[in-house]
């Protein structure tokens, strides 16, 4: 933002060259009052459309995407760096979701359950819920928001869409398709977009009343205070926070399947996914083979990184110039906790590259398994290796840190693999536990989402939609004659 600009315009930056790609116009609290209140009435004409039918207009957007998909992808790419082919994955699982949703619409079931009075039949049915409120983050601009919207527009809800500043042209252009999608479908104002600050948007947004659920994915500290503020008006909050996700490799894991399945997981995105691999738990015994032949494979990665839209690349950009400041602050910090650089380590210097560039990091901690900085999640590609040598140890490894959103195992044994996802509870404590393959890359089909300080929520797919819809226990009685529950007698 320049001071010309003054304070109603944000840039949206190209983080592979640091220059403008577009101004946009932020919008203001009045804005957002504006758009709260139509998107109220726009709610009260939605759910009274049948399931099925809000399903047929998922689906035409869901078709919208597919034909958009390339477009899109380059998008992506363009404002938050992600390599061509993540870029149209990510716009892939807006498509997968409307598939999801679509078939939903015609389910959304209920339950029939016995009645202890005879006469009397015991009924759940499940009502559009409202206004949701979506907070996204820029890692992920386009997908997470159609993880909400597409399941929201099924179960009968309004979705009101605030994006990171960080990606706003992505946003735009999808809640456009979507909105310009269900208009020509008879259906204005069910995809709703407000752009502004968290000052002037942002925390009206958490604290209206007329947003039943506020769905918001970023850093442990927004969510806290997202949390905190929904819950004082007793109001709903899905939350997807931080990850510091682990991949424990025991020492009979298939290492020709391991190893690329943890590079990518580390490396992918620039490090800057939610459910990227940033420690690695190694049994001792594979430790020096393995870490010498992962070490190779960064070197490797040096040569491919660079303009993410260019054939070849696998790394792209840092998003901006603090994510750089903090990955250099990370490393800086595992330094002086006694951790060895094994390859990486600095920012990414060639005379063919311009914009926020680093070099994926790989670091050794130290032989006390002791290394503060590990605990903390840096969104960038620096991957911590520790040792161990008892399987419980590297579980308790994996648990250590605050967060709780993805963990994989690497092992060729059953009783490894059962341990690690045993059902008391023992074992690891994320939302999303893997047997060889690596943390990060969900499918839609599943829940999504994490334990502790990764907020609780879920999203996508199972039965995540049960956050957009709002619970009623019907109880017909028809007996012809009054019969209280739990055998009263009132006479």
């Amino acid at each position: 933002m320049t001071a010309q600009s003054g304070p109603l315009w944000i840039a949206s930056e190209n983080p592979t060259t640091a220059g403008t790609l577009a101004w946009v116009k932020l919008d203001t609290a009045a804005d957002y009052e504006r758009q709260a209140t139509e998107a109220v009435e726009s709610f009260k004409r939605w759910r009274s459309i049948p399931a099925p039918a809000r399903g047929l207009v998922v689906r035409a957007i869901g078709d919208a995407f597919r034909t958009h998909k390339h477009d899109l992808g380059e998008l992506v790419s363009l404002e938050v760096g992600k390599i061509r082919s993540e870029g149209q994955g990510e716009i892939q699982e807006i498509v997968d979701i409307a598939d999801f949703a679509v078939g939903l619409s015609r389910q959304l079931p209920g339950l029939t359950l016995p009645s202890e009075r005879a006469g009397h039949r015991l009924i759940e049915q499940w009502l559009p819920l409202g206004v949701v409120g979506v907070i996204s983050a820029f890692n992920f601009p386009a997908a997470v928001w159609a993880w909400n919207a597409c399941l929201a527009a099924v179960a009968g809800d309004v979705t009101l869409w605030k994006p990171s500043l960080l990606a706003p042209l992505t946003a735009i252009a999808c809640n456009r398709i979507a909105d310009e999608v269900a208009t020509s479908m008879g259906h204005p104002g069910v995809f709703r977009l407000i752009i502004g600050t968290d000052t002037e948007v942002g925390e009206s947004m958490i604290a209206d009343k007329r947003l039943p659920l506020i769905s918001a994915t970023g850093s442990c500290r927004m969510g806290k205070r997202v949390g905190a503020v929904v819950a004082q008006r007793l109001g709903r909050s899905l939350l997807e926070l931080g990850g510091n996700n682990a991949c424990i490799v025991h020492k009979d894991a298939d290492l020709d399947l391991t190893l690329p399945a943890i590079v990518f997981g580390a490396v992918g995105t620039a490090g800057q996914r939610c459910t990227t691999t940033r420690r690695l738990i190694i049994h001792e015994s594979i430790a020096d083979t393995f870490v010498q032949r992962l070490t190779k494979a960064y070197q490797s990665l040096e040569s491919r990184i660079g303009d993410p839209l260019k054939d070849g690349t696998l790394i792209g950009p840092l998003v901006n110039a603090k994510a750089v400041e903090q990955f250099e602050h990370a490393v800086a910090q595992a330094k002086a906790q006694g951790a060895q650089i094994l390859a990486g380590g600095s920012r990414a210097e060639r005379s063919d590259i311009r914009g926020h560039f680093v070099r994926p990091t790989l670091i050794k901690a130290p032989a006390s398994n002791t290394l503060p900085i590990a605990l903390e999640e840096t969104f960038a590609p620096i991957l911590y290796v520790f040792t161990y040598r008892e399987l419980d140890e590297a579980i308790a490894m994996q648990n250590s840190v605050d967060q709780g959103l993805s963990s994989s195992v690497f092992t060729e044994s059953v009783r490894v693999s059962e341990r690690f996802l045993h059902p008391d509870g023992s074992g690891s404590d994320c939302g999303i536990a893997n047997v060889n393959c690596g943390t990060s890359g969900a499918e839609i089909g599943g829940a999504f989402g994490g334990e502790k300080e990764t907020g609780g929520g879920r999203e996508s797919g199972s039965d995540s939609w049960k956050a957009y819809m709002r619970r009623q226990t019907c109880t017909i009685n028809f007996s012809g004659k009054l019969e209280l529950a739990q055998g009263i007698r009132f006479e």
